[in-house]
């Protein structure tokens, strides 16, 4: 069974394709089971983000910390962004972020994945990953890669990812 046919067994889901003026569209996830209360989450691929939130989120898992100037040109110049916010109370918060680049064309590379410790291991960062991948897939990419720390390769490959098939190693100029 498909990772999307368990997940939507496993949870109540309702989708909501809604286009706003910016045509971006935003998923609900109905009754998500969250410290033994339901809650729901939404899915949106909307850039216009939050960036103090966001560097909250990224503060939760000890990144370091990026100019929001910085941040914010990246936002704008990824192909896709991907953001899940827990939602109860009338209260929306940012809990899970993932951004693509692309040539638009043939590949694209994920970028900045990241999940509250709060919602991890609950299958959130997998359907961030699958969300990201449907839509690069939707829009013709063939090639999506990605960079991961040692702690996560495991559940990238679970993911389908594999390690460099062709023994290509990449490699990465950075100034002195």
């Amino acid at each position: 069974m498909t990772f999307w046919k368990l997940f939507w067994k496993k949870t109540k889901v309702i989708q909501h394709l809604t286009l706003n003026k910016y045509k971006q569209y935003k998923i609900l996830v109905k009754d998500f089971n969250y410290n033994d209360k339901k809650i729901n989450i939404l899915i949106s691929k909307d850039k216009n983000i939050n960036l103090y939130e966001l560097e909250e989120l990224c503060d939760t898992v000890g990144w370091v910390r990026r100019p929001l100037k910085k941040v914010k040109i990246a936002i704008e110049h990824s192909f896709l962004t991907i953001s899940l916010f827990y939602q109860a109370d009338n209260n929306k918060k940012l809990i899970a972020f993932a951004r693509a680049t692309s040539d638009n064309t043939f590949n694209a590379t994920i970028w900045d994945v990241v999940v509250h410790p709060e919602f991890q291991g609950k299958g959130l960062g997998k359907l961030l990953i699958h969300e990201t991948i449907k839509q690069l897939r939707n829009a013709d990419i063939n090639t999506i890669t990605l960079f991961a720390d040692p702690q996560v390769i495991s559940f990238y490959k679970n993911l389908g990812f594999i390690s460099d098939p062709d023994g290509v190693k990449g490699m990465f100029w950075y100034p002195y």
